[in-house]
Formats: structure tokens, sequence, C-alpha cells
């Protein structure tokens, strides 16, 4: 009998016989990993375990404890609730259930609304279906028989009907799948989990609106929110981490702190920076400038809006003209920029460049605006202005591997300095929808791979999760609660050098192509104060703290000498308050904690008469005879070093 072979992400091969089963290849690795296996990849495509072994592939298991494997099981657990949901009220008729980032949701169209009591019949329900333990069956249907049943009950399924309507309009399917547990049959491309079975812990989180497919003027739904895990002591553990992460909220902590707000008169999505939000920004701006100028990188600034001729050139109005705003202009249309990257090519197209001038390192702290649903915006999260530490870098084909290595430990070395150590990186390659040939995107590709290789990081495949220009590393930084958030980005770009005739003249004196690296290393800057925020639960680090230092004088009489004190900190660099309200000194202290100030300094009659300070830190611990000389320099040195 013909075998097939399949190579294993280490590198191994394992032989099994043609028509096996990726369980039957996940049992042959080890008995303990095919108990946890979830769903596999065959050349980086997931599939159901039940999925026959054909040919010669690639091949990956996927456990709870991978990204695929969360997917997996927390898509097949938006059919599990489905199907609880249908139980209970046939009449509703289905949307679309995908995973997200920390769970899933089911948009579904129902006369009335859904009440948190709903949602603990639905759960009574979901664990009922559980016990019985469904096994999940994959159907593949021919697009016209597909039609039929989904027809069936009258418009129970008018919006699976148009989903597969837009399959067969945007790629000419001729075949759909579903896949089935017990009496419910769904829409689905999968993969699924095995069984209903699996799904041992789960909660229903939340109940939300939006609009059928996220777009206004379609029908409203209502969302479902839930998380589920293959044990209890997951959810239990998942469950604390949320309840943590609702007291580091940066929503509530940037109001509380008074650090910026959303203004309703103005629109969502918009953030205004109040004094001391403002002070931390431009306290991370500046470092930014700092560290840039120091590595070569040279600053510009480009326009808001360019005509939309620019836009056409550069593939945006084509590929993401949906994400943008226009206006118009003496009767032209004008796009606001969602990007800084026409920007920059135009500054170096700007004059003749000489391969003497490369690497050119572009910089800027530019502000893009990007098209959001009313319903998505979510403080500095996710919003519709914001300003991105954006560089793109200039070079000849021979010096870009060099620059994506400078710039992974310039970001490296960024992030560390704002306390985060633990990262996870992605490769994201071609997409579907992508702009220039096969060849300058595995160029593209292997030079980034290449760089991750040489500099021994570990690294995950995002297969089709590139930009539509070219493929991208994407830096995550892990924060306390271990949640990952995405910041650095590095794409190198084949593309928009051959749109604008990006050149440079070489030694042999002949036009030569450049090479283009968009790259970010924080990112969104709203979004990483946001990150920030949370990280520290608001306690920001000495450097970046509104107040570093507050003066907190037991009476009146002390008052002096506290603001004398003061005024020679401000004058060493060390931002300083002066608590001389008339508020008892236990009152003051609290005041002071609850604004996350980390140094206190309480002012007395043995302060004045000694010259040393009793510092009280911000989780409560004294430090007791400082004299004041050198407590203004361990401050310094510690702002200094941003430690």
């Amino acid at each position: 009998m013909a075998h097939v072979t399949l190579t294993l992400p280490n590198g191994a091969t394992l032989q099994l016989e043609r028509g096996a089963t990726c369980l039957d290849a996940a049992r042959k690795i080890g008995v303990r990993l095919a108990s946890a296996a979830l769903a596999a990849k065959l050349d980086g495509t997931p599939v159901d375990l039940s999925a026959k072994l054909e040919n010669d592939s690639t091949f990956e298991v996927l456990t709870f404890d991978s990204k695929g494997g969360k997917e997996v099981f927390w898509h097949s657990s938006t059919h599990l609730m489905a199907q609880a949901v249908k139980r209970l009220w046939p009449e509703v008729a289905l949307g679309a259930g995908p995973a997200v980032e920390d769970g899933f949701f089911y948009d579904m169209e129902r006369k009335g609304p859904f009440t948190p009591a709903d949602l603990v019949r639905i759960g009574k329900e979901m664990e009922k279906i559980v016990r019985e333990d469904f096994p999940s069956k994959r159907i593949e249907m021919p697009v016209k028989e597909a039609l039929a049943f989904l027809r069936k009950k009258a418009g129970e399924n008018k919006f699976k009907v148009e989903i597969v309507n837009d399959l067969v309009k945007a790629g000419g399917a001729t075949s759909v799948s579903f896949y089935q547990q017990g009496e419910f049959t769904d829409l689905c491309a999968g993969p699924h989990i095995p069984s209903t079975g699996l799904v041992k812990a789960f909660k229903l989180t939340k109940l939300s609106s939006a609009y059928w497919r996220g777009k206004e003027g379609n029908p409203s739904m209502q969302r479902i929110y839930g998380v589920s895990f293959p044990a209890k002591k997951q959810l239990d553990a998942h469950l604390a981490m949320l309840e943590e992460a609702a007291k580091r909220d940066h929503r509530k902590l940037g109001a509380e702190l008074d650090l910026f707000s959303v203004q309703e008169l103005a629109g969502s999505g918009l953030i205004f920076y109040h004094p001391k939000g403002g002070l931390v920004r431009t306290l991370v701006e500046d470092f930014i400038r700092s560290e840039h100028l120091s590595r070569g990188y040279k600053p510009v600034f480009t326009p808001h809006l360019f005509k939309s001729d620019v836009w056409k050139k550069s593939g945006h109005y084509d590929n993401y003209k949906e994400n943008m705003y226009f206006t118009e202009i003496d009767g032209t249309e004008y796009g606001i920029k969602p990007m800084n990257c026409p920007g920059h090519i135009m500054v170096f197209n700007s004059g003749s460049r000489s391969y003497k001038e490369l690497p050119l390192r572009l910089f800027e702290l530019g502000t893009v605006y990007r098209h959001e649903l009313s319903g998505v915006t979510s403080g500095l999260f996710r919003v519709r202005g914001f300003t991105q530490d954006d560089s793109h870098l200039f070079c000849t084909p021979s010096q870009l591997k060099a620059e994506i290595k400078g710039v992974m430990e310039f970001a490296i070395f960024m992030l560390r300095s704002f306390g985060f150590d633990d990262f996870a990186i992605t490769l994201s390659t071609k997409p579907q929808k992508a702009i220039g040939d096969d060849r300058v995107w595995e160029e593209a590709t292997t030079a980034l791979r290449d760089v991750l290789i040489g500099m021994k990081l570990p690294y995950d495949i995002d297969a089709g999760g590139g930009a539509f220009y070219g493929p991208k590393i994407d830096l995550k930084i892990k924060d306390a609660l271990g949640r990952l958030w995405q910041c650095t980005t590095v794409q190198v770009d084949f593309n928009l050098p051959e749109r604008f005739d990006v050149s440079y003249i070489a030694e042999d004196g002949k036009k030569h192509r450049a090479v283009m690296i968009h790259r970010a290393l924080l990112g969104s800057i709203e979004r990483f104060l946001g990150v920030l925020i949370e990280h520290y639960g608001g306690a920001l680090p000495l450097w970046l703290s509104p107040v570093q230092v507050i003066f907190l004088p037991i009476s009146d009489f002390h008052a002096p000498f506290a603001r004398g004190l003061a005024a020679r900190m401000e004058k060493s660099g060390i931002r300083t308050l002066v608590d001389d309200s008339q508020e008892k000194l236990g009152l003051k202290i609290r005041n002071a904690q609850l604004e996350k100030i980390p140094r206190m300094l309480v002012i007395g009659e043995r302060e004045e008469a000694s010259g040393e300070l009793a510092v009280r830190l911000r989780d409560g611990t004294i430090e007791q005879g400082i004299p004041i000389g050198r407590f203004i320099e361990k401050t310094l040195k510690e702002i200094e070093e941003k430690t």
C-alpha cells in the first residue's frame, strides 16, 4: 500500500499509509499528544483530525496550548452556543460566529433582546449538549444543494444564504461545507474539535449589538460573547485574570488619574490628552525621538492628506479604501492618510539619490486616521485617529538583512526600556489580496526569516497574514497579566518602490530599484500608552510618572520648607507637587497613593531640623533618614536609567 510522508515542525518525518487520518498521525507521534489533539495543520491549513492523508505534507498537531488550537476550540464553542440557542428559540436567525482573541461570539437576529437571565438558560442548555457529547461531522455540499438546504425554513438562514452567494461571487465556489452535531447543522469552513464533550468549562460573558457584517445600514444583530476551556481550572484562572484586568482597565484609570478622555461632542475614537496624560505622552515621544536620532534616523514631517491620485498609485485606494476618510477640495478628491508610507516615499523621491546616501532611514511621529465604526472604538486601544512611531528605511538589496536586524535590535531595546521582556514573534506571509509577483514576495519573506534565525529569535508563521504589499514580522509583548499585545511591525516591500519608481544611482552609474522597509516599534502611541497603563495598573515607572515626588507638610508651618525643597528638586529635573491643603496627614497620604505618585515625603519638625527625609514608596515601604542630597542623587539616577 502507498505511503505518505509527513514533515513535522521540528524537521522530523513520519510515514503513514495513504488514507490514514490526522488523528492516526497524532497517535503515532505520541499517545499524550493524541489525547490533547483538537485539530491539525496540513501544509499550513487547519483541518479536522478526521481528515485523510493523501499526499506528502507538512504536519502539525493543534492542541489548546497553541494559538491555532484555541481558535478551533473557541470556534467549535460558538456552534455549541448556537445549538443551545436554537433549541430554546427556534425562530432565531444565525449570522456568524467566529473565534476572537479571548474567546468567541455569535451574531444572531431575534425580535426581542437577549437578557442576562437568557444567558443562564443558554448556559444550562450548553451543559446538556456537552454531556450528550455529539461527534462533529463535516458535510460537503454543492452550492445549489446547499442553498436549497438553507432555504428550507423560511427566512431562518437568510444570512447564511448571503454568505454562500458571496463565496460564489468572490471566488466561484462550487461547493461549501457544513458541520453537524446532533440535530444541529451549521454552515462552516471548519475545522472543529472532535466532539462537544471536550468543552469541559465555559462562561457566557456579555451581550452587545452589532450590524450584520459590521456595516451600518445592515440588519442589527445581537452578539453573545463567551469563553471556553478544556478544564475548569483554566476557566477559573481566566476569570481571575479578567477580574484583575477590570481593575487595571486603562479607561477607568485614565479617568481616575486624569490622563485622557473621549468627548462625546467631538465623536468616538478621538482622544483628548489632559495635562498629566499629555506629559506622559511627551516623555514617551521625547525618548523615541532621541533614540532614533542616535541611530541615524532622519526626522521628517508629511501632510495629513494627499490627492487621491497618491492613494491610487500606492494601491491603498483599491485595497484599503473602506478604512479611509475622503474629502473634496476645489473639486478634487483628497484622502486623509491612514498610513505614512506614501509621504515618506515622496520625500525620498524629491531628488536624485546616490547609493552613498543609503541606507536612508526616515522617521516621523505621524498621526493617521482610519475608519472605525462607533460600536468598536474602545479607549486608547481602538481609535480613529492615532500616532505611529513610523519609519521607512530605503536601502540596497545587499543592505536589507542588516537593516532588518538593526530594526529588531532597536525594537527589543525600546520595549525593554518600558519594562517588557517577554516577547512573541510572528512571521506573516503573502495574503490572498496582495500586489506584486511571487518572486519578490519570496525574496522579502526569506530576508525576514533569515534575520530571525540568525538572531536566534523563536517565531511562529502566520500563513497569509502579511500586508497587501509585503510580508512582515510582528512582535508582541506580554504584560503583567500574561496578555499579548501587538507592538513592533517590520515589513519588507519590493512593490511600492516599483509603483513609485523608488530608485538610486549605484556605483555602476545606473539607476537601480531601492528596497523599502516599513517599520513601527511601539506601533500606535495611543495603544501603547493604554498597554502601559494596564501593565503597571496606573502606577507608571518613576521616569514616566507625571508627578514623581509629592511633599506632604504636616502643618502650614512646615509648608514653606516643603515648597523650598520642591523648588530645589524641580531645578534638578524632578517633577514635584506640594500638598499644602488643610487635610489631615493620613488623608494626604491616601490621596497620593490613589494618584499613584512614586515618592511621598512627609515634612515636619524632624525633617526640617535634620535635613533627612522619610521616603514613603507606593507599596507602603518607608525608608528613614535619607539625606536630602542623597535622595535627589538617587532619584535622578533612577530617572536616567529608567529603572
